[in-house]
């Protein structure tokens, strides 16, 4: 006979990975769903894991803000590609927590692995590598969709991928990233403080509306000065060896393919990429270069002398 508490239960019996990914689907259509799963995860953990979801959490709230969550099919869609890397985040964490909790299975990914010893061992190295592995591997599976999305929109997940690499770096190689400034990297960018938020919110960066309705040139030049400081003073000097230390960091040689001779390039063409130029502009860039160890690299800017042809 069919047992009856299986009938009424339908995770009894179900490994952990199955079971993650019916909690998703019941999430899958409610943004603020979503967002309570997000925030049950350290809400429900242990004291130490509860203190680390700030970046996480305040990512997520802006995306939800801005659109990007809501289903394809509403009156205001969203975006096929944030929600689905946005899933796959969510799905590794629910899955680790029920492994952890003694469902049966094993990890489905060895994202979901990292995501078991950062519950087991809370530390500032274990959450990046945890966190960081579950959005390589959404930006690897999903540049299919990815593609059809704006050229500006393109800009935006490649800036928010360096940034959260450049976060992580930050606290396990300071001196290769910020040079002199090396004793400051881990403190600001501990994932148990607020600090860590002036990195990874994009918030503060790009427009909070989406599509994004401005050009991808206007949209760089509208980003506030010490956002772009970071990104083409700090961080565009350091990309190659950036990547290189996050791909053996996440175990994740494919990483390497999202760079173009030093340049970002996920789902971007060698048609576009004079883009990323126009930001690396200003003798202030040049100074926090030098202070950090590095020169920059990059053309100088072409913004304001002359247009870049948009394409896309």
């Amino acid at each position: 006979m069919p047992d009856a508490d299986a009938d009424a239960d339908p995770d009894a019996g179900a490994d952990a990975a199955s079971r993650a990914e019916r909690r998703i689907a019941l999430v899958r259509d409610d943004v603020a769903a979503r967002l309570a799963l997000a925030q049950e995860f350290y809400t429900h953990s242990s004291d130490p894991l509860r203190r680390y979801g700030h970046a996480e959490l305040s990512f997520l709230r802006w995306s939800a803000a801005r659109g990007v969550l809501a289903t394809e099919s509403g009156a205001r869609p969203g975006s096929a590609w944030w929600r689905s890397v946005n899933e796959g985040l969510l799905r590794d964490k629910v899955e680790a927590g029920l492994l952890c909790a003694g469902a049966p299975g094993e990890a489905s990914a060895r994202s979901v692995e990292y995501w078991m010893d950062c519950i087991r061992r809370p530390s500032p190295a274990a959450w990046y590598r945890a966190h960081n592995a579950s959005i390589v591997a959404g930006y690897l599976r999903h540049e299919d969709l990815a593609a059809p999305e704006s050229q500006v929109e393109r800009f935006m997940m490649n800036v928010a991928l360096l940034r959260v690499l450049f976060t992580h770096a930050m606290l396990v190689r300071p001196r290769l990233m910020l040079g002199r400034l090396a004793p400051l990297g881990p403190r600001l960018v501990d994932p148990r403080h607020a600090t860590v938020k002036w990195f990874l919110d994009l918030g503060r960066s790009f427009p909070s509306v989406y599509p994004v309705t401005l050009t991808t040139e206007d949209t760089i030049l509208d980003e506030h000065p010490l956002a772009r400081m970071l990104d083409y003073g700090v961080i565009a000097p350091r990309l190659t060896p950036l990547y290189a230390l996050a791909a053996a960091t996440l175990e994740e040689p494919r990483l390497m393919t999202l760079l173009d001779a030093g340049v970002p390039a996920y789902v971007w063409t060698r048609a576009e990429r004079p883009l990323w130029y126009v930001g690396n502009t200003g003798a202030h860039l040049r100074l926090i270069a030098r202070t950090t160890g590095v020169h920059l690299r990059w053309p100088p800017s072409p913004a304001r002398r002359r247009k870049i042809p948009l394409h896309g």
